[in-house]
């Protein structure tokens, strides 16, 4: 069944779109990621927009962490005052992601200004990914031991910044500015490249903020479902970038095939999973180098 996606521009089959939203969900529950930095690119590579993969891709994600955080709360594994900090970030490192997104795109480099962004961060979230996987893939073929190094027990930088505040729930106590600051470049993120940002603000939950490992994706989705929602207005009202039924195909896609990649993954070990990821994201990467560097099809286009 043909669809006509009027945001986009061009006819889509309905069956491909779910197929792709499938794809992606299954990833997502069989990796344990979030998936919007996949799907924007395969949307790409689909034909549709870059402006209009990156604006419907933040409808998907707000749907998806809606979801996922409403059973953190009930677990009581969110830090809301923390939440809060973050999320306060976001929606001004959103607002300026946004601000940026339309005044690239009336300058008409939105489209290699997101392809470039997602070749630099395809590239070292999958060479890190590869590394880490590679070496784990190693000890356990041949075990270097059971020893491991202790943590050192110093406070971070964060302890001597200003406007410091108290974060009962995650037993810190450090300034604010921090957290918001990680916030804002998620929300940055989020508005000029459609992710939701997991990726970079679990790491540094853990190992900036120093939150305990139980409640850092609960505080994380917590902020991503703010964040989302304000950039999926935005991009809705100002960029006019966010297309309904496509976003809604996505959205069932992804959570039938996520249900599926969650059983597929407990049959699985993790350090092979996080491999197979890594290759999937240096493939995707490598196309997207290739897009950039190719000579088109068409080479010049008129407008009238």
């Amino acid at each position: 069944m043909e669809l006509y996606l009027p945001i986009a521009e061009m006819s889509v089959d309905m069956v491909v779109l779910l197929g792709l939203g499938a794809i992606v969900g299954f990833l997502s529950g069989m990796f344990g990621v979030g998936g919007g930095f996949l799907m924007t690119p395969l949307l790409i590579f689909m034909g549709i927009p870059p402006a209009v993969a990156v604006g419907t891709q933040a409808l998907q994600i707000l749907a998806s962490s809606f979801s996922s955080v409403l059973n953190h709360i009930q677990r009581g594994s969110v830090d809301l005052k923390m939440g809060a900090v973050l999320v306060g970030g976001g929606i001004l490192g959103s607002s300026l992601g946004i601000v940026i997104f339309r005044i690239v795109r009336d300058l008409g480099y939105i489209d290699v200004t997101i392809a470039f962004s997602y070749v630099i961060l395809l590239g070292t979230v999958g060479a890190t990914m590869l590394n880490e996987s590679l070496r784990t893939v190693l000890q356990t073929i041949r075990p270097r031991g059971s020893s491991q190094p202790k943590r050192s027990q110093r406070h971070g930088f964060a302890h001597r910044w200003p406007l410091k505040l108290r974060f009962p729930r995650s037993r810190l106590y450090i300034s604010a500015l921090l957290p918001a600051l990680i916030g804002g470049a998620v929300g940055i993120l989020t508005a000029i490249m459609g992710v939701g940002g997991g990726f970079v603000m679990i790491p540094a939950m853990i190992y900036l903020i120093k939150m305990p490992a139980s409640i850092v994706v609960g505080t994380s989705l917590f902020q991503i479902t703010f964040v989302a929602a304000l950039t999926t207005f935005l991009q809705a009202t100002f960029n006019h970038t966010v297309d309904i039924v496509l976003g809604l195909l996505l959205i069932v896609g992804g959570v039938i095939g996520a249900q599926i990649g969650t059983r597929v993954a407990l049959q699985l070990r993790g350090e092979y999973m996080r491999l197979a990821l890594a290759l999937l994201i240096i493939l995707v990467c490598l196309k997207l180098v290739w897009d950039l560097i190719s000579t088109p099809t068409f080479p010049f286009e008129l407008v009238n």
